[in-house]
């Protein structure tokens, strides 16, 4: 090995470096073998002759030996490191936005998923904000104070007739003064998918309209919005926060098979939304986004209970595996027999369903209707007509006769599904919700510009609404609206 000359450097390192490898309590074997490990060429010999000051390393070598003591060290004790030939970059920010974030990320990877938003609370904090993390109930009409740092939770605000709410609603930054507590109120998203908002109380309200600081509340929530979305899986706490009462068996099946609420992509949005919220029995719906390829289902299984649920989840399996598996909407549709057929239902069950595939490129829908309320295609803010081909027998009946109905769209197009538990909601007198009113409320809300998340959450109140609370049957809209970019 060729030797170059001994320069100062060396003179200052190699000190080090043996007080290093002391401190972390390595021997001369165990040092070679990490050096080794991480490529250096350099003899066990060549190596103690460089720790005594005898011998010169090439300079590769010296930040080889250098980088594997100071693993060692980081596993021991993180203060003692030993100095590189040249400038590293520094290994976890300290202060900003991005120490900040980084601090949520590693906090989050190891806490149980109760523990999220505290790790936020004190992420924010480190940005000179006191935030409070709230989330929106199961039925999205009040949004619940997470505990958070040792601060009890449970405070509710209304979706309506508050800021925080319209700013859940709006999907916007909102501002508040009131009393001297300068407030930001910032919509909490995984995705598309609304949450619930972030509160952050300032010192100052000068900083209200500081577009970087506004800019940091928003990668804050976004980044918190995809940790809860991800962890809330691994255990019940920041579900059961959101639940008024318990979920019925049939409704815990259900929720558990479902997409998120609201799912986008820069051309598409869908939303959909499920009641009666703790104890649907055999409604769900599904989707699937892509680059090329949208595709949406709702199913409604006859009966109620837990027998419903197992129908549509069984209705929902057999979808998604001939979905996944690239087979277009005929062959999906005879998955979904075949799976409610290997279930062993009682005979005479069944479900009713739309299956839809739309292709990106040319907006060409293919669709299959099985005994189900048909689409409603909806284009500059008015209904221009149901969809009422591709007609067949529910799913699990006689397949015969099964065709797919055709449909281009136009951008800014709106699709409506939904099963017969909204037109036939029922008041006091008797009176049905019906298809006008539902017409109308869609109609009402394209014009006036709210998205398919609002506007389903707005549709299901309506709908609870107009039956005092209490659904005779399950009631269900799944809303697509296709917007490509010009």
């Amino acid at each position: 090995m060729d030797r170059p000359a001994w320069d100062p450097h060396d003179d200052v390192q190699t000190p080090l470096l043996q007080a290093a490898v002391k401190q972390a309590n390595l021997s001369l074997e165990e040092l070679w073998m990490r050096y080794f490990a991480l490529g250096g060429d350099a003899d066990l010999v060549d190596v103690e002759a460089h720790l005594t000051g005898l011998l010169p390393l090439p300079v590769p070598q010296q930040d080889m030996l250098a980088h594997a003591v100071n693993e060692r060290l980081d596993e021991v004790i993180a203060q003692y490191r030993v100095p590189y030939s040249r400038p590293v970059r520094l290994h976890l920010p300290t202060t900003g936005p991005l120490a900040a974030l980084v601090s949520l990320i590693m906090g989050a990877g190891s806490a149980p998923p109760e523990l999220v938003p505290s790790l936020a609370v004190q992420a924010a904090r480190s940005l000179g904000m006191e935030p409070a993390v709230y989330l929106v109930d199961q039925e999205q009409r009040a949004l619940v104070l997470m505990p958070a740092d040792g601060t009890p939770g449970g405070t509710r605000l209304d979706v309506e007739g508050t800021l925080a709410g319209r700013a859940f609603r709006t999907v916007q930054i909102l501002s508040s003064n009131r009393e001297n507590r300068p407030r930001l109120w910032v919509p909490l998203l995984d995705g598309a998918d609304r949450l619930g908002v972030l509160e952050f109380v300032l010192h100052t309200a000068v900083d209200l309209y500081d577009p970087a600081l506004r800019d940091q509340c928003r990668w804050l929530a976004s980044l918190l919005g995809h940790l809860i979305a991800t962890k809330q899986v691994y255990g019940d706490d920041l579900t059961r926060c959101r639940l008024s009462r318990p979920r019925s068996p049939s409704a815990e099946l259900i929720w558990q098979q479902l997409p998120p609420l609201t799912g986008a992509t820069a051309d598409f949005t869908v939303a959909g939304m499920l009641e009666p919220t703790y104890d649907v029995g055999g409604d769900a719906f599904d989707y699937s986004l892509s680059a090329h390829t949208v595709s949406v289902a709702i199913f409604d299984a006859v009966g109620h209970g837990l027998q419903a649920g197992l129908m549509a989840s069984a209705a929902l399996a057999g979808y998604r595996s001939a979905r996944r598996d690239g087979r277009g909407v005929y062959a999906q549709g005879r998955a979904i027999d075949d799976a409610l057929a290997a279930g062993a239902f009682p005979g005479g069950t069944f479900v009713t369903g739309i299956l839809g595939e739309l292709d990106v490129a040319t907006g060409r829908l293919r669709y299959v209707n099985a005994g189900h309320p048909p689409p409603l295609l909806l284009r500059d803010g008015r209904v221009v007509r149901e969809l009422g081909r591709g007609r067949r027998l529910p799913f699990g009946l006689d397949t015969e006769g099964l065709t797919v109905g055709e449909e281009y769209l136009q951008p800014g197009d709106w699709l409506a599904l939904y099963t017969d538990g909204i037109v036939e909601a029922r008041d006091a007198a008797g009176a049905w919700f019906g298809e006008e009113r539902l017409v109308e409320m869609l109609t009402h809300a394209i014009a006036s510009g709210q998205p398919p998340p609002e506007t389903v959450r707005r549709l299901n109140r309506a709908v609870l609404a107009h039956q005092s609370g209490l659904l005779q049957d399950d009631a269900s809209i799944l809303l697509a609206c296709w917007a490509p970019a010009r």
